[in-house]
């Protein structure tokens, strides 16, 4: 029977739950309870001014666990317990999450367990706030949770009705079963590309004409590593192949660096054959000099006609030796955008591609924001509004795991 349950405790999620001085926190332990009656472990991680609102020996009897409040507790303190935690959990869920904690993520401020566990974490974030409707509506609060999507953080939005102050309007923490459901429905997510090669490229590509010149463009890379990072967080094993940029790359992928074209396509080659799902998110130069000096040019020496000669169509390439694999390209346009991501997708045989208009201000190349036309093998065409490239990372991944689904009936 004790084997049992330790596998069970093994094999089952553990969900750190943290517990902000809100006067909804009395929600906090059905939420608690929610999780755990869907199998999962629950870690309790409580403010200071939560402590002085509920016990922490309330969630302590509730959770079967030693309840985290002061980053300096000696009996975390020696493993240096957040980053341990962070390394144990596959979910974070802050409920109820006041403006201030928001305030904290939102700026990088670590100075108690909770916010320092935040930054430690790689794991999914869900944050449900809770508070008075004018904190909730303050240009500044918006602004924070505005910052925190386009982390990458997930919310389950407040609710209008009576609030403690007894006022009416918006700012209620959200039902537990609301919850609850979103923090499972995340978990799920934790594991939908579990065992599956992903093949990402991303950043554009450089053709030298010398040692010191070069014909590129100005994609910055920035889609093509959030794709990587949302792809790695479903759980796959994702190889980046990247272009030249000024980028972190995400943890727990394998990163190969490349400038031309050509390096490009050998290093896809090679890794294509062990990948189920290719995305080809790199701005691949379409042309390179026909001769690359060995020495840098003079201004006299340029003087005249520069010759071109097309590169090599990776993606073509791919879509003819596809074999059951999943192949999604992307499409950088500034017109015609939706017709000419079409006849892209059919003439390279792609299951899925992604489409957007680099010449509209203020997404695309360069920026964090992107909008982008999804468009599915059907034809149908799902346009997305303007977000940050880490939530279209996440719509994009739900698309893909749709048409996969799709291939395996």
């Amino acid at each position: 029977m004790k084997e049992r349950e330790q596998r069970a405790n093994e094999d089952s999620k553990i969900v750190a739950l943290g517990v902000t001085s809100s006067i909804s926190i009395y929600k906090a332990c059905e939420i608690l309870r929610g999780f755990q009656k869907k199998g999962c472990r629950v870690r309790v991680v409580m403010t200071r001014n939560a402590a002085r609102l509920v016990s922490p020996l309330l969630f302590s009897a509730l959770s079967g666990g030693a309840v985290i409040v002061d980053l300096f507790d000696e009996r975390v303190s020696r493993r240096v317990g957040h980053v341990t935690l962070a390394r144990e959990i596959s979910l974070l869920c802050v409920a109820p999450a006041t403006a201030n904690v928001i305030a904290k993520f939102a700026s990088g401020v670590a100075d108690d367990f909770l916010s320092t566990l935040y930054l430690a974490t790689r794991c999914p974030v869900l944050v449900a706030p809770a508070m008075n409707e004018a904190m909730f509506l303050h240009p500044r609060t918006q602004e924070n949770l505005r910052k925190l999507r386009g982390a990458g953080v997930e919310f389950v939005e407040p609710e209008k009705g009576t609030l403690a102050c007894h006022d009416e309007g918006w700012g209620r923490l959200a039902s537990p079963e609301r919850i609850v459901e979103e923090g499972l429905r995340i978990l799920s997510r934790t594991e939908s590309l579990k065992g599956v090669g992903v093949l990402v490229t991303a950043g554009p590509t450089r053709e030298y004409l010398d040692p010191v010149r070069f014909l590129s463009n100005a994609s910055s890379g920035k889609m093509g590593y959030e794709i990587a990072r949302e792809a790695a967080s479903r759980g796959a094993e994702v190889t980046l192949i990247s272009g030249p940029v000024e980028l972190v790359p995400p943890a727990g992928v394998r990163v190969i660096k490349v400038r031309t074209a050509a390096d490009m396509e050998r290093e896809v080659l090679e890794a294509y054959p062990g990948s189920g799902l290719v995305i080809m998110a790199a701005a691949v130069s379409d042309f390179r000099f026909t001769r690359t000096a060995r020495q840098k040019i003079g201004k006299r020496g340029l003087a005249g006609k520069v010759d071109l000669v097309e590169t090599r169509d990776i993606l073509k390439t791919l879509g003819a030796k596809k074999k059951g694999k999943v192949l999604v390209g992307f499409a950088a346009e500034t017109e015609k955008t939706i017709p000419h991501a079409v006849r892209k997708m059919k003439e390279k045989k792609l299951d899925l591609i992604v489409a957007n208009n680099v010449g509209e201000e203020g997404i695309g190349f360069e920026s964090d924001d992107n909008k982008v036309f999804i468009i599915r093998p059907d034809g149908k065409v799902l346009p997305t509004d303007k977000m940050s490239k880490r939530e279209i990372s996440r719509v994009v991944l739900d698309q893909i795991e749709a048409v996969i689904e799709e291939k395996r009936k």
